[in-house]
């Protein structure tokens, strides 16, 4: 049976330890096959290919994996490791998946529209949140989760987990009273004001003055 889910073709390496460096140099990338009852195997990919994968699909993708040409299997990115300078791929870890058994990822969550607060009212819009955690059915694994901005319409509303529009066949995991988004007001800044000097009254002798002459003796 055809699917429409992209494809990925990889092959068996027994190269491991520091000598993986010749494959990366070579541009292949070492990746890990694993999941419940399969055995672990150790698989290279094209980092060229694995790279336009990524580009072209969301983070709970699932993939159509062929290994050394044999029948292709579902599986999920499960973890890619990145050069902390460069942040090109290292490692890959590929999850083969059962289409009967649900999973329990992070799916992120995208704002979309403008709060009037920030428009009308000089607001800021801050999230509390960037990722729920989900669980569902592989084929029903949300790639984001979308949330209408334009609700906010004042520096009361707050937007929490349990108001994001969660997709059918998709149970939350996160917890539903945590903040998603809410407005700031703006942060008014008072400038301190120097007191004026005091102006003695016309007339007035200076308070000096008037000590002086307190303390001068009089004549006789």
């Amino acid at each position: 049976m055809t699917t429409t889910r992209p494809a990925l073709a990889v092959t068996h390496r027994d190269v491991t330890g520091k000598a993986v460096a010749r494959l990366r140099r070579a541009g292949h990338l070492p990746a890990v096959v694993f999941g419940h009852g399969v055995p672990s195997a150790n698989v290279t990919v094209d980092v060229h290919a694995f790279e336009s994968l990524r580009r072209h699909s969301g983070p709970n993708t699932l993939i159509d994996l062929s290994v050394d040409g044999k029948k292709a299997r579902p599986v999920l990115v499960h973890g890619v490791q990145f050069h902390p300078v460069t942040r090109r791929p290292l490692h890959v870890d590929l999850l083969v998946v059962r289409m009967t058994e649900e999973l329990t990822v992070d799916v992120p969550l995208v704002g979309v529209g403008v709060s009037p607060t920030v428009d009308l009212h000089g607001g800021t819009v801050v999230h509390g949140v960037e990722h729920i955690r989900a669980r569902a059915l592989p084929d029903h694994l949300p790639q984001a989760i979308e949330f209408d901005l334009s609700s906010i319409v004042d520096f009361e509303t707050i937007i929490h987990v349990r108001d994001l529009p969660i997709p059918p066949g998709v149970t939350l995991v996160s917890d539903p009273d945590d903040v998603v988004a809410r407005a700031l007001p703006p942060r008014i800044e008072i400038e301190e004001v120097a007191p004026a000097p005091e102006v003695p009254e016309e007339g007035a002798a200076p308070a000096a003055e008037e000590a002086t002459e307190a303390a001068a003796p009089s004549e006789v």
